[in-house]
């Protein structure tokens, strides 16, 4: 699929077939995660594959609620590594690089499942401290998103957004 197509194309996904996504395809998701830029080159990213159910409920509560977590064959958690990124960076590594890398990996992972006819919907409304417990996430590890992933029971409409006219300046803002 052109790139273009799955940008336009690409939509958050909140409702799941129960088909099952098979370990090659997942993998295949984190493969274009892994190419994304990082600062350096650091590459600090982790993941967190989950597909038993008992811990996506888990997750579910952590999520404020978002049902819908539970309800995908599969969960992408993105982690950033702030200490990996610290040793290259320091403070502007751990506070901001971790996190822009990790986005651009997550965003890769949108965008390649959009590819591969699959949906998905990227969650940042979660208490960070009880996906750590869940997960059995390291201090120095943060989780950044969560990504349900599954074949998609339809395709929402685009959603409208604002025009280039009002999001470009030239030369100052």
């Amino acid at each position: 699929m052109d790139v273009l197509k799955a940008i336009n194309g690409r939509r958050s996904i909140r409702a799941f077939k129960s088909e099952d996504v098979p370990p090659e395809v997942v993998e295949k998701l984190v493969d274009a995660a892994r190419l994304a830029p990082s600062a350096g080159n650091i590459q600090p990213w982790e993941f967190v594959i989950v597909r038993r159910t008992g811990i996506k409920r888990r997750l579910v509560e952590a999520a404020l609620g978002q049902a819908f977590i539970e309800e995908a064959p599969v969960v992408i958690v993105v982690c950033a590594d702030e200490i990996r990124s610290s040793q290259g960076y320091g403070e502007r590594g751990e506070t901001l690089y971790c996190i822009q890398d990790t986005a651009a990996a997550v965003q890769n992972i949108l965008l390649a499942a959009c590819s591969l006819k699959l949906g998905t919907c990227w969650v940042g409304a979660f208490k960070e401290e009880e996906v750590r417990e869940i997960l059995e996430i390291p201090h120095g590890v943060r989780p950044v998103a969560i990504i349900p992933v599954g074949y998609p029971v339809g395709f929402a409409p685009p959603r409208s957004r604002r025009p280039i006219s009002q999001i470009v300046h030239h030369e100052l803002f």
